[in-house]
């Protein structure tokens, strides 16, 4: 099958290349991690092998996941365009460059320590599995969650060359309430059509008690990001950002209160600034030596 430039623009829309918020989602508590771990700014090539692992392995997920919704995208306003849902690629094609992109991100993951390459494996697995998990539990949020969370303890392992489990789990834990928090926002633009489909989601299972959850979650990923500051000695600078982030959560919770298809997904959209906050007051609060 001949390569075209529209077949090009499909597989780019497979992998998100138009959408790259998600993959400043993936990437955000990574650099969290990256920063905890080494006291300061990583060593410069693991931290190009993270921020090019991270791109690779958002958009692997996303592949994966229109091949799981391939038979439900059509069905849903929000994703009806989609590559697979409109027949502009097939579901073969998405598998083939679903394998090349785990490849290449296993490949670039190589130069790493065997501490960090041992969990590299469980990535892609938990990555590839997150899509169908929505057909089987009500919580697939979680489900990402630990599939985004994954990067922090390999993080940990490629500065450190092993896990310092007490802090890594602390942040894994702030990243899976922060990641269920905002996609529950994402999901509750397609909630009356996942209803209709039988698609499982937490914006169902919250139901009219979603916002204050998402509020809790929020509130818990930055109760947890507080601890592991201060656990560290952090300075200033990185309260000032948890604040800030802070009142970036509230100002979500205000835009989605009448739980419109459009002010929930700038809500959601809302969050790379929440992430980008954090590691912005983290930066600052670490000698740069």
């Amino acid at each position: 099958m001949a390569i075209t430039r529209d077949r090009l623009r499909a597989y780019a829309q497979l992998m998100r290349l138009d959408k790259p918020v998600g993959t400043c989602l993936l990437l955000w508590p990574t650099l969290w991690a990256l920063w905890f771990a080494a006291g300061g700014p990583p060593p410069l090539g693991i931290l190009a092998i993270f921020v090019a692992g991270t791109f690779l392995m958002r958009s692997a997920g996303c592949v994966i996941n229109d091949f799981a919704d391939r038979r439900v995208d059509g069905h849903v306003e929000r994703t009806r365009g989609r590559p697979l849902a409109s027949g502009r690629a097939t579901p073969k094609e998405a598998l083939i460059l679903f394998i090349v992109l785990a490849l290449v991100a296993l490949a670039i993951a190589w130069p790493l320590n065997a501490a960090a390459l041992r969990l590299s494996v469980p990535a892609v697995v938990i990555a590839a599995s997150y899509p169908f998990a929505k057909r089987f539990h009500a919580l697939p949020q979680a489900h990402l969650g630990i599939a985004f969370s994954w990067g922090i303890p390999m993080a940990f392992a490629a500065v450190g060359g092993r896990v310092d489990w007490p802090m890594a789990a602390v942040l894994m834990a702030a990243n899976l309430c922060w990641t269920i928090a905002y996609d529950t926002l994402y999901a509750m633009v397609d909630r009356d059509d996942d209803l209709k489909i039988g698609v499982k989601s937490s914006a169902i299972l919250f139901g009219r008690a979603d916002l204050l959850i998402i509020g809790l979650l929020h509130g818990s990923a930055l109760a947890l990001l507080a601890f592991a500051g201060w656990r560290v000695g952090l300075g200033a600078l990185y309260w000032l950002g948890l604040g800030v982030a802070a009142s970036f959560a509230a100002h979500q919770l205000w835009r989605a209160r009448h739980r419109d298809r459009a002010a929930c997904f700038a809500a959601f959209l809302g969050n790379n600034r929440l992430g980008a906050v954090v590691f912005l007051g983290l930066a600052m609060s670490l000698p740069p030596f």
